[in-house]
């Protein structure tokens, strides 16, 4: 009879533990949205975005010169010069500023393929 009193006892403890609630843990507070930095575009001053144009059309110029001198000019250099001209008497300042870049970039490997030996 010990014995099954100690076992009622256990599911009676065991039932009278289920019916427990425990008290609900707060939450923290949500955090704060972060708000996005105000971003400004720098104004660009047109007339100085063309007189860079100017600047590295003349550039382009002259590495093309270089290259072409000393038969090393590509194609894609003379051809990259041709569209910048076009672009500066049409006042497109940052396409005529790219092709200067590129064919500048072109004309310097021209040059640079001359150190390489020659195929056979």
């Amino acid at each position: 009879m010990l014995h099954r009193s100690h076992v009622f006892v256990l599911a009676a403890a065991a039932i009278a533990g289920a019916c427990v609630t425990l008290e609900p843990k707060p939450e923290p507070p949500a955090p704060l949205p972060v708000p996005e930095p105000v971003v400004t575009k720098p104004q660009v001053d047109e007339k100085a975005r063309v007189e860079e144009a100017k600047a590295m059309l003349a550039q382009a110029e002259t590495d093309v010169q270089r290259a072409r001198s000393k038969r090393a000019l590509w194609l894609k250099a003379w051809e990259e010069l041709i569209a910048a001209r076009r672009a500066v008497d049409g006042a497109n300042a940052p396409a005529a500023i790219e092709h200067s870049r590129r064919a500048s970039e072109f004309a310097q490997l021209g040059l640079e393929q001359l150190a390489y030996p020659a195929v056979k």
